[in-house]
């Protein structure tokens, strides 16, 4: 029943319309077009006023053909760059770009396939639940879509998200993460005419830093520090360092005991720095990025999936992830979302790719979790 020419078609058109993160109006409008011809009732919240963009996060209703439980399908709107001006190359079954940006198949891949799902059913007339589709912004940096989304808009307690790689496996955990910012203030002086009059903030930092375990930490953790910033001339003692670092894990107690480490590593080096004055001194700021998922195996997301994927002779994995998506912030809310591959690969590059075998693969699969749901099979 997927019509594999018309999702090819539709995925090739939402590709070559530029979305960049805070830049996603123009897409939105082409999904909002296609979805009120479908009779969806849409709507958008107000996030773009809070995230500095041009297009707020949508929501498509559809009421249903059977008395269910709404179940929710997710996929995200923006693209990374190089993203501007994609030329869709299509060879051998396989979706590419000319090589000059990505393709942007993370996560238009997932759109082409919501709206292939829902074409299929309505047209065929299958029975269906309550379905809420939800488009959201600014996935690729930060999940600040999610993060703004207005939750009142969405009756769904559970669904599934678009945006990963496996078409066979569905993502059942994934680790909490805490932002972190260090600062260090030293004191300035000429290196060369009084250098001991100075206080090098960067020497304190790469005190802390030397000490410190990064990386990964054990199986469920990791922490590191990414990107550090400080001084103004080689002439001239380092007043000022801020350091940007994360730390992830599936535990919540490891997770605060890595980050106080870290934490507490700065304060410690700078003692060693000071000398009657209040100087070095460190400004750590903590931010809780993202919680942790970890959906039950007996959960309904879970069963559904795996019963629906037996029904098309497809053993369903659950998989372990270490990064975050939009599902970490709604398992922070309380709603339950299984995360589902497209089939997308080395995404984020020039060598981006995903084959039509794998989004028909992909549609037949959360076709077939709707069809189970609505028949109350779980």
């Amino acid at each position: 029943m997927i019509k594999s020419q018309r999702l090819a078609q539709r995925f090739k058109t939402l590709v070559e319309i530029d979305s960049l993160s805070r830049q996603e109006r123009d897409v939105a409008m082409e999904l909002e077009n296609i979805l009120i011809k479908m009779g969806a009732i849409v709507c958008y919240d107000t996030a773009k006023e809070k995230v500095g963009g041009n297009c707020s996060n949508l929501v498509a209703k559809f009421k249903g053909s059977v008395d269910a439980e709404p179940v929710f399908l997710c996929g995200h709107m923006d693209t990374v760059g190089p993203g501007k001006g994609i030329k869709v190359q299509f060879e051998d079954g396989i979706f590419r770009s000319d090589g000059t940006t990505i393709l942007g198949a993370d996560d238009k891949s997932a759109l082409a396939i919501i709206l292939e799902v829902m074409d299929v059913i309505l047209e065929n007339k299958i029975d269906y639940p309550p379905v809420e589709i939800l488009f959201t912004i600014c996935e690729e940096i930060g999940l600040l879509g999610a993060k703004h989304f207005d939750y009142s808009l969405l009756d769904s307690k559970f669904g599934y998200i678009l945006d990963s790689t496996d078409t066979e496996g569905i993502v059942t955990k994934a680790p909490g993460a805490n932002k972190i910012i260090i600062k260090i203030f030293g004191k300035a002086a000429h290196s060369g005419a009084e250098p001991e009059n100075g206080i090098s903030a960067i020497l304190v930092a790469s005190k802390a830093i030397s000490g410190l375990k990064l990386g990964r930490i054990d199986e469920e953790t990791t922490c590191n520090l990414g990107t550090i910033k400080g001084g103004v001339a080689t002439n001239i003692i380092p007043d000022f360092v801020e350091i940007h670092g994360e730390a992830r894990s599936h535990d919540v107690e490891k997770l605060k005991a890595v980050t106080d480490n870290i934490v507490s590593a700065f304060y410690t080096a700078a003692d060693q720095f000071k000398n009657g004055s209040d100087l070095p001194r460190i400004e750590a700021i903590v931010e809780n990025d993202f919680t942790q998922t970890n959906i039950s195996e007996d959960h309904r997301t879970i069963k559904l999936a795996k019963k629906a994927a037996k029904n098309l002779g497809i053993s369903l994995a659950s998989k372990i992830i270490g990064g975050g998506a939009d599902a970490n912030v709604f398992f922070g809310k309380g709603i339950v979302a299984g995360v589902l591959g497209t089939g997308m690969t080395d995404v984020h590059t020039l060598n981006e790719s995903v084959a039509i075998k794998d989004m028909e693969d992909a549609a037949r699969l959360v076709l077939e979790i709707l069809k189970v749901h609505a028949a109350g099979e779980i």
